[in-house]
This record gives C-alpha cells, sequence and structure tokens, in this order.
C-alpha cells in the first residue's frame, strides 16, 4: 500500500461505481486471482478519457479484458480500442467478456508478444494504457511512445511497485530485483524523454501519466 490505508479506502468509498456487467467482471477476477486495475486507478482512467476525448485507444496487457471494457464504456462514442496479451488462458475469456458486453466490433484484440506486436503496428493512438508485464516497460517505451500522437497520454500502471521501487535493491526480494532496477529505469525514461512531459503519481500502485509535445509527431 503506497497511501495510507484509511484514506485510499475514504478515496475508494467517492467512487461513482461502474456498470453491473463491469462489477460482476471485477468479482470474477478477483475470484479467480486475475490481477486488474484499483479503484484510483479506474477513476483516473476515466478522468483522462473525459479530458482527452481519444478517438484511438492502445492497451498493452488485456488481461480477461476489464480495462479495455471500462474504457470503451467511458471514451467517446465511435472510439476504438486495440488490446495486446500474450496469456493464451485469458485470450478467450477476454473475448467473451466483449461478447458480453456486446462490445466486438469497438475492441480488437491483438494475441501474441507485445514487444513483437507494437513493433508491427502503425498509425497513431490518442491514449495509450500500459499494463502488462511490469519489466518489459523500458523495452516497449520507443514504440509507444512512436505510436502516441501529438498531445496523447500515455498512461502506465504499477510503477511503484507497492512502494519497492524506492527501496535499496537489497530490500527487495531476489526474484523481484530484475523487476525493480527495470521500472527504476522506466521511471528515469518517461520524465527524462525529450518527447514526452510525464508525472508520476501514487494513485493504485503507482502510475505514470506522460503527455506526447506537441512538436512531437506520431510516424503514420
Amino acid at each position: 500500500m503506497i497511501t495510507d490505508e484509511r484514506m485510499s479506502t475514504f478515496i475508494d468509498s467517492l467512487e461513482s461505481g461502474n456498470t453491473p456487467l463491469l462489477d460482476q467482471i471485477e468479482r470474477e477476477a478477483k475470484q479467480t486471482n486475475v490481477p486488474i486495475i484499483r479503484t484510483q486507478t479506474q477513476g483516473l482512467i476515466k478522468f483522462l478519457l473525459a479530458m482527452r476525448k481519444p478517438m484511438s485507444i492502445l492497451e498493452v496487457g488485456c488481461a480477461i479484458g476489464f480495462s479495455a471494457l471500462l474504457m470503451s464504456e467511458y471514451a467517446p462514442k465511435g472510439c476504438h480500442i486495440t488490446t495486446i496479451e500474450n496469456y493464451e488462458k485469458r485470450i478467450p475469456i477476454a473475448r467473451g467478456n466483449f461478447k458480453r458486453a456486446g462490445r466486438e466490433q469497438e475492441i480488437t484484440l491483438l494475441p501474441g508478444d507485445a514487444a513483437d506486436i507494437l513493433k508491427e503496428l502503425t498509425g497513431c493512438y490518442d491514449f495509450i494504457f500500459m499494463d502488462a508485464a511490469k519489466g518489459q516497460y523500458v523495452n516497449f517505451l520507443p514504440d509507444v511512445v512512436r505510436l502516441l500522437s501529438e498531445g496523447g497520454i500515455l498512461l502506465s500502471d504499477n510503477v511503484l511497485q507497492d512502494g519497492d521501487v524506492m527501496e535499496s535493491r537489497f530490500a527487495v526480494t531476489r526474484r523481484n530485483r530484475t523487476i525493480h532496477s527495470r521500472m527504476r529505469e522506466y521511471l528515469y525514461e518517461v520524465k527524462h524523454h525529450p518527447q514526452l512531459e510525464s508525472v508520476i503519481l501514487p494513485v493504485g500502485d503507482g502510475v505514470t501519466v506522460s503527455v506526447k509535445k506537441i512538436d512531437a509527431i506520431c510516424e503514420r
């Protein structure tokens, strides 16, 4: 927990909630131990979508489709979402959830390794949500920035690793040291990237919000 638990509970209690189907999918995810975005992160996404009004969204890391469906619910009418997922067991569940919501035409799921798929993608996306393998964020960044439209928003989740990212590598379990090191590298890169203006926020498990500068052109 990054912020005080009582404060987080209070903030969460003020959220307006989601649709019954999203609530059901969230319960199913918790029952099967599938990680989904935290309540405060959901609120931030809703806010950013209302502010930016994106017509094209790219999600790196679909899981069972909860966040893609959340974004489709709060994005402008006509917005199309492209989402990437590499874990084979979750792909049919995500597609099933898109069908349950009647969103099959609005959401395109690309199965496979994001590192390979991102290199092949072209065009521009107004909003990119990164929520995949944490140790790979820094490797995904060059293609993500290339695909982000001028003035577009990049939101990256779980960047503070429950606060562990600020600890010495020797204070982190051995199996998490590579992720810890790469996440610190990612945070440095987004804060110093010449094409991005970024802020790190202690929301949920920590997020970065980056805006692509106006003179930074997306390669179409």
